[in-house]
């Protein structure tokens, strides 16, 4: 039972400072985050924080995976079929875009978020990719959805809805949202139709 207890405690402890961690981007962007920051704000020790994240960097990481993880939730959907990909993916890219703190990267630092978010493959991708590399492989065993390594075409999926999450502010004045996002649901369905 002491076990559980301490576990119950640490995942709180983390979950705590996911949560101070975020409001800290969302007020300063990931160049206000400090280890010692995290740990002022968080009301727990340095030593605290460094057991669960070597640098700041990887504070960023975890906070973009956590709240990509959370967004997911919020959307609520494990897509079966070429339809049911296509609506969770253009619900999840309006989720991301209203989010707090992703849409604080993209509108005041566009280049950290695709530093952070694009330029390699992190941890929010990954998530983002396991659950789409499994919709896809339900979706073509339903026939919905045309032949070829679901991996590859899950990689295309997210690089279409980043790309137009990233794209968003510099078509504003040609695309509104809903057209933008009517717009990403064709070219999500005509690439995924068999």
């Amino acid at each position: 039972m002491a076990k559980r207890n301490v576990h119950s405690a640490a995942a709180a402890t983390e979950t705590h400072l996911l949560a101070v961690a975020t409001e800290i981007l969302v007020a300063r962007g990931p160049r206000g985050l400090s280890v010692a920051e995290l740990a002022r704000e968080a009301g727990v020790s340095r030593p605290t924080v460094y057991r669960r994240w070597t640098d700041a960097q990887d504070v960023v990481r975890d906070v973009l995976a956590h709240r990509a993880s959370a967004l997911i939730a919020e959307v609520g959907s494990e897509p079966s079929t070429r339809d049911e990909i296509v609506d969770t993916t253009v619900t999840f890219t309006a989720h991301l875009e209203s989010d707090p703190l992703f849409s604080r990267l993209l509108e005041r630092e566009p280049e950290t978020f695709t530093r952070w978010t694009f330029q390699r493959l992190g941890r929010a991708q990954r998530v983002l990719l396991d659950l789409l590399t499994t919709a896809v492989t339900r979706a073509q065993a339903h026939g919905s959805v045309r032949q070829g390594r679901p991996s590859d075409l899950a990689a295309m999926v997210l690089l279409l809805s980043q790309s137009t999450v990233l794209s968003h502010a510099a078509v504003a004045e040609v695309l509104d949202d809903a057209t933008r996002q009517a717009e990403l649901r064709h070219a999500l369905d005509g690439y995924l139709r068999p």
